[in-house]
């Protein structure tokens, strides 16, 4: 048999035995969505390195806070239907699913949730909800949930867990309550610079010529009215600041980062 490394996608004249169901797991987040199929199997620690891919799709944002329901919804269905397609299997094979998305925060999210998958898949399915930070932890850990994570993409937040249980988190509470450190809370703080530079509350910045550049702006009081629209639009908007232009803001940050570094005494 072919030697595959962690993650490939199997080839379908292996000895692929799908007979006794799929399970799916799916990591969502406020950037992107992505399902892997694979067939029910004996996992061990230590023979982890060939891991029986089916599928594996992607799709958008399925964060609720973020789209809303009803397009989070939409995305979920999504990306697992073309991952059973792909597979060349139906629902009624599915045997388990396990959801780790970004914006679940609370039992009511988790609730909901599964509410909606127990109407997408009838029969006796084995059903999971968490937070994205669950699934980031248990992927570093091989699936002993025990210790700490880190995230920082369009948000960010700090999850652990202890070897008795305790759980503990930090931040991910969107960009209003805070996601200091994440793509959008960079670009967020980059465009404030520019503002503080404007009106004298703060320091000239290079970053000014770069974003309006980038933006197409004339004066930084264009700024104003179009950070209203992204708002409006959801905290994607701003991160996407960041990807313009062949990271050029972004090589901009990081050199202001730098300057204000070597001028503290750390």
């Amino acid at each position: 048999m072919t030697k595959y490394k962690n993650g490939e996608i199997w080839s379908r004249n292996e000895e692929i035995n799908a007979n006794n169901g799929v399970i799916l797991g799916v990591d969502g987040g406020a950037t992107s969505t992505s399902c892997v199929c694979m067939p029910v199997f004996r996992f061990e620690t230590e023979n982890c390195d060939t891991l029986p891919v089916l599928s594996r799709v992607a799709s958008g944002c399925s964060n609720h806070n973020s789209v809303g329901e009803a397009e989070a919804r939409d995305v979920l269905e999504q990306v697992i239907d073309e991952a059973l397609s792909e597979a060349r299997v139906t629902r009624d094979a599915v045997r388990a699913v396990c959801l780790a998305i970004s914006g679940v925060n609370h039992p009511n999210d988790q609730e909901r949730i599964l509410n909606w998958l127990r109407k997408m898949f009838s029969g006796v399915v084995k059903l999971y909800v968490y937070n994205d930070a669950v699934a980031a932890l248990a992927s570093g850990t091989m699936g002993k949930l025990h210790g700490c994570v880190l995230i920082s993409g369009t948000g960010s937040i700090s999850y652990g867990i202890s070897e008795d249980g305790m759980e503990a988190r930090a931040g991910g509470g969107g960009p209003v309550l805070g996601d200091w450190g994440s793509g959008y809370g960079i670009a967020a703080q980059a465009l404030t610079a520019v503002l503080k530079a404007h009106d004298g509350r703060g320091p000239e910045t290079m970053l000014t010529d770069s974003i309006l550049h980038t933006l197409g702006l004339s004066s930084p009081d264009e700024l104003i009215g179009l950070s209203l629209f992204w708002v409006a639009g959801g905290e994607m908007e701003i991160t996407h600041l960041l990807e313009k232009r062949e990271g050029f803001p972004v090589k901009c940050i990081f050199s202001v980062a730098g300057d204000c570094l070597s001028s503290m005494d750390i």
